[in-house]
């Protein structure tokens, strides 16, 4: 077959119909035959005919409400980008009568989650994305609308037991090992390497705990874990006292401290002080391209970044959420985002993309 677009009139041409039994057949509706049915079905399948969903959907008047349940970017920057990824989403799904309700909740504040998802609970919504950051105040919910039949795309963190219709973002677990791997390169052994989590409690945070498990089983994989004494810390950056406190108590106190994994964005809240200290010994590796973190990679503070692509975990959390209620597609239930390494070398060319480079690569 060549590339030709097949339409319903070169069907029922081939089948010697008309166009109208064809649409029937294709629709199960009305009354046809069974011998003119198997007819139609058998060139249909013959010619690789795919229905123009995009143009059906373009062409009806029905509307779906969709619900955005995402941590405010006024406590942290790092949102802004999910959030900047579902609003180009809706803007291009805007034709095919998609709108979409934002409930932002502090992301520090499990009771603020519980409040929005519970407005989310009490309105009718055809389709849900979220980010769970909150691993036990979530299921209730993720349970209600699993029952309710409601689909929802989870992107950041993965809760893969209540059948959600898609995760969108990283492995946690591979993020984590990669992590390890890039920290080890160069340092001295034996020596200790810090993890440090940042303003999340760490029980309560699914991907935070992967992505702590990925960075130990890299040593233990590689029988290397007697040759580093891995230390883990949860540190608390909105007082910067007690913060700094912690952090010059674990580092008096780990003479062969060499480096520190950060399991967050905040990556630039050590570098920041480790330059306000004049110590600039420590191999950092951390997440996301916020700017701050882009001028302490820049000034040599932090050695490695781990791009999430947030932006293209809202982006393509929406256009899932579409292709399974509007355009009937099949929808992948994981969709993993490239783990992106970069360096002061290599930075300019991620924070110069275009807006629509990160889909291109993702």
């Amino acid at each position: 077959m060549s590339d030709k677009i097949v339409r319903i009139k070169d069907i029922a041409i081939k089948a010697n119909v008309s166009t109208g039994t064809v649409d029937r057949v294709l629709h199960e509706r009305g009354r046809v035959s069974e011998k003119v049915k198997e007819r139609v079905l058998k060139i249909i399948k013959e010619m690789n005919y795919e229905p123009n969903l995009m143009a059906r959907a373009l062409g009806s008047s029905k509307k779906y409400q969709f619900a955005a349940l995402i941590p405010d970017d006024q406590y942290d920057p790092y949102w802004q980008a999910p959030k900047a990824g579902i609003i180009k989403a809706e803007r291009e799904l805007k034709q095919y009568g998609i709108n979409i309700a934002y409930f932002y909740f502090n992301p520090y504040s499990a009771s603020s989650f519980i409040e929005n998802a519970s407005q989310i609970a009490k309105q009718t919504f055809d389709g849900i994305i979220l980010s769970p950051i909150f691993y036990r105040e979530v299921l209730p919910f993720l349970e209600s609308w699993k029952k309710e039949q409601i689909p929802f795309v989870l992107f950041n963190t993965q809760i893969p037991d209540y059948d959600p219709l898609s995760y969108i973002g990283q492995d946690s677990y591979q993020s984590g090992y990669l992590a390890g791997k890039i920290i080890q390169y160069g340092l001295p052994n034996p020596c200790s390497i810090l993890i440090a989590h940042f303003d999340e409690e760490l029980s309560n945070a699914a991907h935070l705990s992967k992505k702590e498990q990925g960075f130990r089983n890299y040593f233990k994989q590689n029988n290397i874990d007697h040759e580093y004494n891995i230390l883990e810390v949860e540190l608390n950056s909105s007082n910067f006292s007690k913060f700094s406190e912690r952090l010059s108590e674990i580092i008096e106190n780990t003479p062969d401290l060499e480096g520190i994994f950060v399991t967050t964005s905040k990556a630039f809240k050590v570098a920041s002080y480790l330059k306000q200290r004049h110590i600039k010994k420590f191999k950092i590796v951390g997440y996301d391209l916020l700017p701050k973190n882009i001028h302490y990679l820049n000034n040599g503070f932090i050695s490695f970044l781990i791009n999430q692509n947030p932006k293209g975990q809202g982006y393509w959390g929406i256009h899932q959420l579409a292709d399974h209620l509007i355009f009937k597609k099949e929808v992948s239930a994981l969709k993993y985002l490239p783990l992106d390494i970069v360096t002061k070398e290599n930075v300019n060319y991620f924070v110069d993309m275009d807006g629509d480079d990160f889909l291109l690569n993702s």
